[in-house]
């Protein structure tokens, strides 16, 4: 509730109606002073959607703890004690979309002044170690180069090398070279790219699926990226766009559980509650996931951290498994058996359709970095 104070006269400003109490009954504006102080503006935001009553954080724990009970709840119409599924969904997704990236930003920074805090001293030295290390590989590499020449071509054929503008490259799909750059099918710019594609007939089609990559991976090593960096920053972006795209799969989810349950008793609305209120749980659980993540790596890598980690995350996985089921059996009360079966079935074709949607997000956010 606002603890703005209330207004001396009693005649809404909104409808103009008689206000006996606080809020009026006829329009529900709340009359309080119009002038408030400049926090008002945070602090009515934060009351206005936790009430601090307990509405938000009772849905909270509901929809962590309860599976199903906060749907069937809003279903029969007790809709005023909890978040609407909407606002809640909204609000879930804001802070998963926003708070990582707050904190992915604040990680970049540290390392940005960590690496400002190297010494004259130690950079030279560096720097020498990769100059003998250079000098190393290229000598190497020249009697590889010379040996395999000097081999029969059978030999030379097995090695999977490939001269492309006098230089011998690895035709791997995606590797690493020695200097520490990303190579797609042995090409380390668009040039090679483009001169192994005139050279490989029978192989095209598989050039021009990665040809959208390996621009991508070209451009961003031209700014200097390494290949570290451009998995970090596709990660990010990964994580950032998935609410997004999980809010495009919302009405697919909806539209699978209105064909398999009675289309007279649930309207596909119903099935749009659900949809929220699982969605709304799978988003702060993928949160839960990050921060915990995020605070193992606060501390020193050991065995028992390690263990933690792979148990938290299988613990994670298959609470969320075991959620929808429970949830889909409290919903639609049907029987124990009828509800395992249609829940396999359905966790079944959205896997399915989930996994395409995230390799075409996979696509997406690789294309969107920047």
């Amino acid at each position: 509730m606002s603890h703005g104070k209330i207004r001396a006269d009693k005649t809404c400003l909104n409808c103009g109606h008689l206000v006996e109490e606080r809020f009026c009954p006829h329009c529900g504006q709340e009359n309080t002073e119009t002038k408030q102080p400049f926090h008002y503006l945070f602090t009515h935001f934060i009351e206005d959607f936790t009430h601090y009553d307990g509405q938000f954080w009772k849905t909270i724990r509901y929809l962590l703890l309860n599976p199903g009970r906060l749907t069937k709840e809003y279903l029969t119409g007790k809709r005023q004690t909890y978040v609407a599924p909407v606002k809640l969904y909204i609000f879930i997704s804001f802070i998963t979309f926003l708070l990582p990236s707050l904190f992915s930003g604040s990680e970049e920074y540290d390392d940005k002044q960590n690496k400002k805090e190297i010494t004259a001293k130690e950079l030279k030295e560096k720097q020498t170690e990769e100059k003998i290390t250079k000098f190393t590989d290229s000598l190497a590499l020249q009697l590889k180069s010379k040996n395999i020449k000097n081999q029969k071509p059978e030999t030379y054929k097995d090695a999977k090398i490939t001269e492309v503008n006098g230089n011998d490259i690895e035709t791997d799909a995606l590797s690493e070279t020695n200097d520490g750059k990303m190579s797609v099918l042995g090409a380390t710019n668009m040039k090679q790219f483009d001169s192994l594609y005139a050279k490989k007939v029978s192989d095209r089609r598989v050039f021009d699926f990665l040809r959208p990559f390996a621009s991508k991976v070209f451009h961003l090593q031209d700014q200097g990226l390494g290949k570290e960096e451009i998995l970090n920053r596709f990660s990010e972006t990964f994580i950032h766009t998935l609410p997004k795209a999980l809010f495009v799969y919302l009405p697919i989810f909806a539209f699978f559980l209105w064909i398999f349950h009675n289309k007279k008793k649930w309207w596909y609305f119903d099935h749009g509650i659900f949809t929220l209120h699982y969605f709304s749980f799978l988003l702060l659980g993928i949160l839960i996931l990050i921060f915990f993540n995020r605070f193992l790596d606060m501390i020193p890598d050991n065995i028992f951290v390690s263990v933690l980690q792979i148990l938290a995350y299988m613990g994670g996985v298959i609470y969320i498994f075991i959620y929808f089921f429970i949830a889909h059996h409290r919903v639609y009360e049907s029987s124990r058996g009828i509800s395992l079966l249609k829940g396999f079935l359905l966790l079944i074709i959205n896997f399915i359709g989930i996994m395409c949607m995230l390799l075409l997000l996979m696509y997406i956010s690789f294309m969107m970095m920047h």
